[in-house]
């Protein structure tokens, strides 16, 4: 029986968890040559690495001395909380890690809340001390104000804790890290945890706590033995979170070695396995012998707060980027991703062309929709919009709880301007010239908000937004509609229509660039939308039309407003889609016509 302990790294959006675990991998060894210089090894998809977030929970372990330690690195965005809150029944403790200059964050109040409420003792790791601005002993204050808000027990608030910069793989039980090392992390786990009592003679309880897929042995169970010995090709009593019992075979299992895993024939109780064969198995199953199946406690899998509809493209420049274009296609697309991603659903439309699909947040969607469009899926995307419950009668709207941080000579601008929004203001923090503000407001009335908020503050303004509760309904809110610049016209754009329509507002794409009638090219300075010929060209001639001798004024465009997906769904109104497709997103109304 091995020693085993299993740890997830807690904490709110880059605070540095994937480098703390480049840290942990790199000092127990487990890298070779071409890995070491790879930073974020654990952020193996493109977007992870792209936006320097993490999106997806992943499991790794490594020996030190004679225990081993599985580790889950786990998300930091809100959008994904759910499933953190599953990872943390699978551990025996976490590390919290917290930022020496920004302190506890809403992120960090949730997964913390979690871990407490697991009974878990967790190590707290301040880290980034080499910021010029850190403040350890103020943010450690915090920490322990934060503790006692979560109602703490005593044990609980007697945690270690360190001091790190992940980023020089140093940690150490002082605030001077300068010749510290990743060993004082490993020690402080060993001494802080238990190990995994041997359980190996106890009947057979497994639950599964994350989803995976590949290609060739279909969907994946992954979750820690609670108790008993499982083994490949076992024939168990599986029970799902409704009580249903039902019976299958393991085919393959693994165990995680290094950031690979292994096949194993046996796995003892206390390891974290992957196991394929059940092809319906999901997030809360208990695995069991059959001659005991006793059903673990059901994990409650978090409810979407918003949705939007996928729509098949219908523009004129429909399958001339992309290859998955039918409505065929795209139903198998999100299907395949309802098998990992329990916090998705995905419902018919009311005519064959779209999907309605609900989900955690704008992130939380958004990945998806990136991850389609580098898969070579063309689709179009109607407005997100909250989804309302309806309890005796009365509606219930989700309430969000959102930090804005942004320079003191703005925040007036944003008082008044979340306050138009039914926003509750109930906590001002002010470090230096930084002042932080803290609301509750309804989900509906902050879509699209962090686009004026980015022109307001001229782009110094940092949101973060996270789903607090369901409240009974606020108020309506009479929100100025944003007026759009459409194209009338096919063919390309040309730089002398655009020269003369831009004192009207700003454009979304430069010269050269392919529109076709009711395509969104631009934003308007007024309210109302106005269709414009961004085509119609020059009229050429022999005559000069300014009379100064033959010289003409050079044509400056101003830079096009750069059109991300998260911009492109915020801009919308409900009249609007988003053309997304492998080379380009584009706006459009959802009829062409004039």
């Amino acid at each position: 029986m091995k020693k085993i302990i299993n740890i997830a790294i807690i904490a709110h959006v880059d605070a540095g968890k994937s480098t703390l675990v480049d840290g942990i991998l790199s000092a127990s060894g487990v890298f070779n040559h071409a890995q070491k210089s790879v930073e974020r090894v654990m952020d193996s998809n493109d977007l992870e690495k792209e936006r320097g977030i993490t999106i997806y929970s992943k499991n790794c372990s490594v020996m030190y001395k004679d225990t081993k330690i599985n580790i889950v690195d786990t998300p930091g965005h809100a959008d994904f909380a759910g499933e953190v809150e599953r990872i943390i029944k699978t551990v025996d403790t976490v590390i919290l890690l917290v930022d020496s200059v920004e302190g506890p964050m809403p992120q960090t109040r949730f997964v913390l809340r979690k871990a407490l409420e697991q009974n878990l003792k967790p190590i707290v790791l301040i880290n980034k001390m080499d910021k010029t601005e850190s403040r350890p002993d103020a943010v450690l204050e915090e920490i322990y104000d934060l503790f006692l808000e979560l109602d703490a027990d005593e044990s609980q608030l007697f945690f270690p804790i360190l001091y790190g910069i992940t980023r020089d793989f140093k940690v150490s039980r002082h605030q001077d890290v300068r010749d510290a090392s990743m060993d004082v992390l490993f020690d402080t786990i060993l001494e802080h945890t238990e190990i995994y009592s041997n359980k190996d003679n106890l009947p057979l309880q497994m639950q599964v706590s994350t989803l995976g897929y590949d290609a060739y042995l279909g969907r994946l169970g992954i979750g820690r033995i609670h108790q008993g010995v499982l083994e490949q090709g076992q024939a168990l009593s599986v029970i799902d979170n409704s009580g249903k019992l039902s019976h299958a075979r393991i085919k393959k299992m693994f165990v995680y070695n290094g950031i690979t895993h292994r096949e194993v024939a046996k796995a003892n109780s206390g390891d974290i396995v992957v196991i394929s064969g059940i092809s319906n198995i999901t997030v809360g199953d208990t695995l069991c012998s059959l001659e005991s199946p006793l059903p673990m406690e059901a994990i409650m899998v978090e409810q979407p707060t918003l949705s939007m509809n996928f729509y098949v493209n219908t523009s004129p420049l429909q399958g001339k980027e992309g290859k998955l274009i039918t409505s065929r296609n795209i139903k198998e697309r999100l299907n395949r991703e309802l098998e990992v991603n329990v916090g998705l659903k995905v419902e018919p439309g009311s005519s064959s062309d779209y999907f309605t699909v609900s989900g955690r947040g704008e992130l939380h969607l958004s990945i998806l929709i990136e991850t389609m469009r580098r898969e070579g899926y063309e689709l179009s995307i109607g407005k997100p919009h909250v989804i309302l419950e309806e309890r005796s009668g009365v509606t219930y709207e989700p309430i969000d709880r959102v930090i804005i941080e942004t320079p003191e000579k703005y925040s007036g601008k944003i008082i008044e301007q979340m306050s138009l929004r039914h926003g509750n203001l109930y906590d001002v923090e002010q470090h230096n010239d930084t002042v932080r503000q803290y609301w509750y407001i309804p989900a509906r009335l902050i879509l699209g908000f962090r686009t004026d908020l980015i022109n307001m503050t001229r782009g110094n303004a940092i949101m973060m937004r996270q789903h607090y509760k369901y409240d009974v309904q606020a108020g309506t809110m009479k929100v100025p509609k944003r007026g759009s610049l459409i194209s009338n016209a096919a063919g390309n754009s040309m730089s002398f229509p655009m020269f003369h329509i831009q004192d009207r507002g700003s454009f979304f794409i430069g010269a050269q660039t392919e529109v076709y009638p009711g395509m969104i090219v631009g934003v308007t300075n007024k309210e109302n939308d106005m269709w414009v010929n961004v085509i119609r060209n020059k009229r050429l001639n022999s005559y000069r039309g300014n009379g100064r001798g033959g010289k003409e004024d050079a044509l400056k465009l101003e830079e096009p407003i750069a059109l991300t997906l998260e911009y492109a769904l915020d801009y919308i109104n409900d009249d609007e889609l988003v053309e997304v497709t492998p080379l380009n997103i584009r706006l459009r109304k959802k009829h062409l016509k004039q």
